[in-house]
């Protein structure tokens, strides 16, 4: 079992990831191997919709940036925790840029496995930067893992972040219960549980 774990900051490591790390070492106390991978400082393109994806096999058109590496990654991966600082009240547009592209290119990676969002602020917007990340799963057919409190934690700093004890305790249970659902999962498989058959897709839209 394994989790890849999203850094959308493009601070390595500041204090999304000094939540995701909380969230990482849960986890492999209960087996799950993890990876951390950053967003980085570099620049990450818009998907511009130009759908040259749909040509290819879980892949993006653009070559030029992470989005393909996320994607071989997440292929491999059986969960998923997306981090997010908070920018006026929202997730960073660098995280947005990168769930938009993968989850247009390659969605059937993530389809039925479970993922998590958090959020990391000196003070507001982190349930709504939460709300909006956990649309991405919510789109793709993925169990959402939740915790004892809002997926958040609050400081200016990752040695503020330290002090947020109730945050951290609550990246931790996070982790715990994602090994748990992860558990639950690989013994349903073991007894013949598949993933569900879901009926095919109607597009449509408010005026038809």
């Amino acid at each position: 079992m394994k989790v890849l774990l999203l850094n959308g900051s493009s601070r390595e490591n500041g204090c999304t990831y000094t939540a995701l790390k909380e969230v990482a070492d849960s986890l492999e106390k209960e087996g799950v191997e993890i990876e951390i991978v950053s967003l980085g400082n570099q620049p990450v393109r818009d998907c511009i919709a130009c759908g040259k994806c749909r040509e290819l096999d879980n892949a993006c058109i653009f070559n030029d940036d992470k989005i393909n590496e996320i994607i071989q990654k997440a292929s491999g991966a059986d969960a998923f925790v997306f981090g997010t600082p908070v920018y006026y009240a929202h997730p960073s547009g660098r995280i947005l840029s990168v769930l938009d592209r993968t989850f247009y290119a390659a969605k059937g990676v993530f389809a039925h496995k479970p993922g998590a969002a958090i959020a990391s602020a000196r003070r507001g917007g982190t349930t709504a930067s939460v709300d909006v990340l956990n649309k991405y799963f919510t789109i793709a057919e993925m169990p959402v893992i939740s915790s004892s409190y809002w997926n958040m934690v609050h400081g200016n700093t990752p040695e503020e972040v330290k002090q947020d004890l109730e945050g951290l305790q609550t990246m931790r249970n996070l982790g715990t219960n994602m090994a748990w659902i992860l558990k639950c999962i690989e013994l349903g498989k073991q007894n013949g549980v598949e993933v569900p058959n879901t009926e095919k897709k109607f597009a449509t839209n408010f005026i038809r």
